[in-house]
């Protein structure tokens, strides 16, 4: 009976999604199928006008350039199965596909963690050693640099996927959560954990706290040398090169300081409210985020902006 439970589990994953709450299926359907039409059309737009714009072939755009293209994978990564857990109630998915698609999440999580502390080294060098810019951020930097974010997190994501899909499965096989989300997957195991906790705690810090802290003291220096130029006018450029960068590594982390570091209710009741809320929030920064990482380098970037006017004028010129 327990061989039975091991091969059943493994062979499949049933996951909940929201199938407790069937009224707000349709109206999440819609809502994220919107959301993520704009991530695709935001992000390209953004790929598109950094490729095709010689002003924006720059170490910063290209950086913008990695990361939406890493939303689109990442959201590309879990979004269609949200969509068809909406569809289908108790959405069943094999063992292979459930790991994939946590392989693709975990790799694009951590790439972004790296490459947010790539650009904030590109803004302290800009801000903080100006006329040593075109030196220290050349294209035979830059370019590994980014090379180096995808490659750390996808290392990563093949350590602690390859981890998990060694574990035996055994009796309840249901995950509730939209997708394969790794701690959810590693509470049906029935083996020791313990290895699998160790490596995460090691990932987290070396993905989460390391480039939080180096983000951290980069904008201190960014801020001091901000403060000791003598002009308002420089002062507000200086920053206002930067702040689309901060805005977007403040909702990034801060998203996941909330998913993590909430209370626990003790309370049944609230337990069932709290776990509808953390379904909501944990589907939501999945895709909030790189939805609004384009509208936030787009709307103060005046170089974006023309980018994007002279592409549209282009096109309706060829027709």
């Amino acid at each position: 009976m327990d061989r039975f439970n091991e091969t059943s589990s493994a062979l499949g994953f049933i996951l909940l999604g929201l199938s407790a709450h069937p009224k707000l299926e349709k109206t999440f359907f819609v809502l994220i199928l919107s959301m993520y039409l704009v991530v695709l059309l935001g992000n390209g737009v953004l790929i598109l006008v950094t490729i095709l714009d010689p002003h924006l072939h720059t170490p910063m755009y290209f950086f913008l350039g990695n990361l939406s293209f890493l939303d689109i994978c990442y959201t590309t990564s879990s979004v269609p199965l949200i969509l068809d857990s909406f569809l289908t109630p108790r959405k069943t998915i094999s063992f292979s596909a459930c790991f994939g698609q946590m392989f693709l999440s975990f790799a694009m999580g951590a790439t972004e963690c790296v490459l947010l502390g790539m650009m904030a080294f590109d803004r302290y060098v800009a801000i903080c050693n100006p006329l040593r810019y075109s030196v220290v951020m050349s294209k035979a930097a830059y370019v590994p640099m980014a090379a180096g974010s995808w490659a750390a997190g996808i290392i990563n994501s093949v350590v602690q996927t390859s981890q998990a899909m060694r574990l035996p499965f055994c009796g309840d096989n249901v995950i509730n959560q939209f997708t394969c989300e790794i701690l959810a997957v590693l509470k049906l195991a029935c083996a020791d954990i313990s290895i699998n906790v160790i490596s995460m705690v090691v990932a987290n810090v070396i993905f989460l706290a390391i480039p939080v802290l180096f983000i951290f003291v980069s904008y201190v220096f960014i801020l001091a040398t901000i403060l000791r130029i003598p002009s308002a006018e420089g002062r507000k450029k200086a920053f206002s090169t930067c702040c689309a960068h901060l805005t977007v590594v403040i909702i990034f982390y801060g998203t996941i300081l909330f998913m993590y570091g909430k209370p626990k209710s003790k309370d049944p009741l609230g337990a069932d409210r709290k776990d509808l809320a953390d379904k909501l929030i944990s589907l939501f920064y999945g895709v909030v985020t790189p939805m609004l990482n384009p509208i936030i380098y787009s709307l103060r970037n005046k170089d974006v902006k023309a980018a994007v006017r002279n592409l549209v004028a282009q096109k309706h010129l060829t027709e």
